[in-house]
């Protein structure tokens, strides 16, 4: 793993710890606000509870979000990795294709020779001129 990958999962952690926080402590907040509007003990202890356990299911789904997320951040630059090798591999097999296509246009060439009229007339023409020259 090189340090550009380390980096980039050491901020992503930050990133998503730093959105649980908030989730939790608004989570947090509004259980408290209405933990503070009920009146008798009784009750308050009742809510209070149910408010701890609603927050505890609530900070386990959180908390499965965040796995969920961070599995598919990693699926995502693995398939990224995927896709850029394969660019990388495309692009080193149409240079090749290319160096074997010109390397055999070349060699395909006849080569001038100037005691030859026939191809001392063509002089330093190409094979598009000799084709148009051909066909007028």
């Amino acid at each position: 793993m090189n340090s550009e990958t380390q980096y980039e999962d050491s901020v992503s952690t930050l990133v998503l710890e730093n959105i649980k926080n908030k989730l939790i402590n608004a989570f947090r907040e509004s259980g408290q606000h209405a933990a503070a509007s009920c009146s008798s003990n009784n009750s308050y202890s009742l809510v209070t509870k149910d408010i701890q356990a609603n927050e505890e299911l609530r900070r386990a789904k959180i908390d499965g979000a965040i796995t969920w997320l961070r599995t598919e951040l990693l699926e995502m630059r693995s398939q990224d990795r995927q896709l850029a090798k394969t660019l990388l591999d495309l692009n080193t097999e149409i240079q090749r294709l290319r160096r074997e296509h010109e390397s055999s246009s070349s060699d395909k060439k006849p080569k001038a020779n100037n005691n030859d009229p026939e191809t001392s007339f063509h002089g330093g023409e190409t094979d598009e001129d000799q084709s148009f020259i051909q066909m007028n």
